[in-house]
């Protein structure tokens, strides 16, 4: 989907927030098709990348390693 987004599980060193920021915003500018939101959709954009992070920090934390 957003090549540009880089694969955060098993990093060396581990991902930091601006990271999954990063990757969050990458994912929200791909699936709204904004590279930067008009005004009136700040909010919800700017709560999608929010929202995004929290949940990749917990698959992140909840990911368990190969065997």
């Amino acid at each position: 989907m957003c090549r540009s987004i880089k694969t955060l599980r098993g990093a060396d060193p581990p991902p930091s927030a601006d990271d999954v920021a990063a990757a969050a915003l990458q994912y929200v500018r791909k699936v709204s098709g904004y590279r930067q939101p008009a005004r009136r959709n700040r909010e919800a954009f700017e709560a999608a990348v929010a929202e995004i992070s929290a949940a990749t920090d917990r698959l992140l934390a909840q990911l368990q390693p190969a065997p």
